[in-house]
């Protein structure tokens, strides 16, 4: 009895008779309101305790030696694919001339007759079935004055149209359609480009590039580079025999650029507060000219952009994105699940055209913008790399604790609001029911 008799006088919750208690229907009522109530918050704490917010933080980008994915999409409807050229160089000094990896080249037919698919290739100026396999085997092709290629397939000769223009590419001379050129003459080459002169050409794929400053574009004719200066072979392209329809142009559709890979449709769904993983800036961007000899320049700032999905673990997160070289071109980052994060890139652009000949643009009513003669015609893309880096980190905003904490809150709260709200309900009646006896 000692022991009950000190617990008693500590008991903070004093029990009332039940013969001292009365029991109304708007007591029965308020209960139920506010039990209804009480589910409905607690359900709403539930709900916040469980729910995932995109934390941004910005952050000095003190990654080295990375490499970083460039995804294209466009259409030249204007230039065939027998023309087309991308090359990407950086101030590194590395140069990726002609390339053929990991990028494909859509044949389309012109835009007169609906732009279709016409054939589907890798980016290869030849096939491999052009080879003149028929030939005698000690026969061995001039190179019409220059250098056999290091790469052929016979040294010191030239048996195919394409050593003789790996032939001219390393001496930097004009090739044109191999007029006069036996190899071209037996495969037909010229007969091809001509075949060829009113198509389109739509090029897409992945390539891989240093994370410094440089550009990529896509330009006619064969490049070669001697010292500091590249160059291109537009002898086909700039054909003073073609009119009107006929002439190429660098116009294009820009259907999808971006750099990094794509985010999940899953992680899109959560983060529905930034949409810039589903739409880049120069997604849908289209430029039309007439003129052959146009070139058209973006400027791109690119941002290191890294998704920290909830439960990512960053010593497995370094190893997957540090192996570059053994990653499949446009699966980096796809395939690591939520212990990798998902390392990509945002990008602003600003973008500036002018005619290679020269001039200004009075036609748009600025007279005082004059334009250097020189350079190339084609799409150029300059990207320059941010020091900075933006990490979006998922984490939820309530702990277990503070949902205990809040769920206490809310049927404490509820319930002392529900016992003002009932007195002030029994005073009342009481009162009219006194009223209504004195009359």
């Amino acid at each position: 009895m000692a022991g009950k008799s000190r617990f008693t006088r500590l008991d903070a919750f004093a029990k009332t008779v039940e013969d001292a208690r009365v029991r109304t229907t708007s007591g029965g009522v308020v209960t139920l309101a506010s039990l209804l109530i009480i589910f409905w918050l607690v359900w709403g704490e539930w709900a916040d305790y469980r729910r995932v917010v995109v934390l941004p933080e910005l952050i000095v980008d003190k990654s080295r030696g990375e490499r970083m994915e460039i995804h294209l999409n466009m259409t030249f409807p204007r230039l065939p694919c027998e023309l087309l050229t991308l090359d990407v160089m950086d101030v590194s000094g590395e140069q990726q001339v002609g390339v053929a990896h990991g990028v494909n080249k859509v044949r389309l037919s012109s835009a007169a007759e609906g732009g279709r698919v016409i054939d589907v290739e890798k980016l290869e100026l030849h096939a491999k079935n052009e080879v003149a396999v028929h030939l005698d085997p000690e026969y061995c092709g001039e190179c019409g004055g220059a250098p056999a290629p290091e790469n052929a397939k016979k040294p010191g000769c030239c048996n195919s149209c394409d050593e003789v223009r790996e032939a001219y590419a390393a001496k930097q001379w004009a090739f044109g359609k191999g007029d006069n050129i036996e190899q071209c003459l037996r495969e037909g080459y010229a007969d091809k480009i001509d075949a060829q002169r009113r198509e389109g050409c739509r090029i897409e794929g992945d390539i891989r590039v240093n994370k410094v400053v440089g550009n990529f574009h896509i330009a006619p004719g064969r490049s070669f580079t001697s010292g500091n200066v590249h160059a291109h072979d537009l002898e086909t392209y700039l054909d003073r025999s073609l009119e009107g329809s006929d002439k190429h142009t660098m116009s294009h559709i820009i259907h999808q650029l971006r750099f990094g890979p794509q985010l999940s449709d899953e992680v899109s769904q959560r983060w529905q507060w930034t949409d810039h993983h589903h739409t880049n800036p120069l997604d849908g961007t289209q430029q039309m000219s007439d003129e052959p000899a146009y070139n058209f320049m973006y400027f791109v700032k690119v941002v290191s952009t890294s998704y920290l999905p909830l439960g990512w673990d960053s010593q497995r997160s370094s190893e997957v994105h540090q192996d570059h070289e053994s990653t499949p071109l446009g699966l980096h980052g796809a395939a690591h699940g939520s212990s990798g994060s998902v390392e990509t890139h945002q990008y602003s652009v600003t973008s500036h055209k002018r005619s290679v000949t020269g001039g200004d643009d009075a036609a748009e009513g600025h007279k005082e913008r004059i334009h250097a003669q020189g350079g190339i015609p084609g799409v150029f893309f300059n990207y320059d790399i941010s020091p900075m880096k933006v990490i979006n980190r998922e984490d939820r905003p309530k702990t277990f604790t503070n949902f205990l904490t809040g769920v206490c809150a809310v049927i404490g709260g509820t319930l002392t609001v529900a016992a003002a709200v009932d007195r002030f309900l029994y005073e009342g009646a009481m009162r009219v029911k006194k009223k209504s006896h004195s009359n």
